[in-house]
């Protein structure tokens, strides 16, 4: 069983930063694939960024250059940096990883740009 548990949601306001972290815990290889989604009041979920098992990323264009993931293996984490942050970032963030066959998501986190 592996559990996913997201922290570093809040409210920001317009051009600030937050870090989201995503730990993995239990039955999980150290280098695993993550990915990013987010869902916005009214809207469908987004996948916004991915970070592969072997450490590439792809993000999505709108948050190209604002956002960048990392990883710290060791301590089986997840990391998505985001930076000039708009109210279109609002959403909840969550993280999600496919091990041995099954999916698995993190809590969900908040994240609100406003001023």
């Amino acid at each position: 069983q592996v559990q996913l548990v997201e922290s570093g949601g809040g409210l920001v306001q317009p051009g600030g930063s937050l870090r989201l972290s995503c730990a993995a815990s239990g039955d999980i290889a150290n280098a695993f694939a993550m990915a990013w989604y987010r869902q916005a009041p009214g809207k469908q979920r987004e996948l916004v960024a991915v970070i592969s098992s072997g450490g590439s990323t792809n993000y999505v264009d709108s948050v190209k250059g604002r956002f960048t993931l990392s990883r710290d293996n060791t301590k089986n984490t997840r990391y998505l940096q985001m930076n000039s942050l708009t109210p279109e970032d609002t959403a909840v963030y969550s993280c999600h990883t496919v091990f041995l066959g099954s999916a698995y998501w993190g809590q969900g986190t908040q994240v609100t740009v406003s001023s």
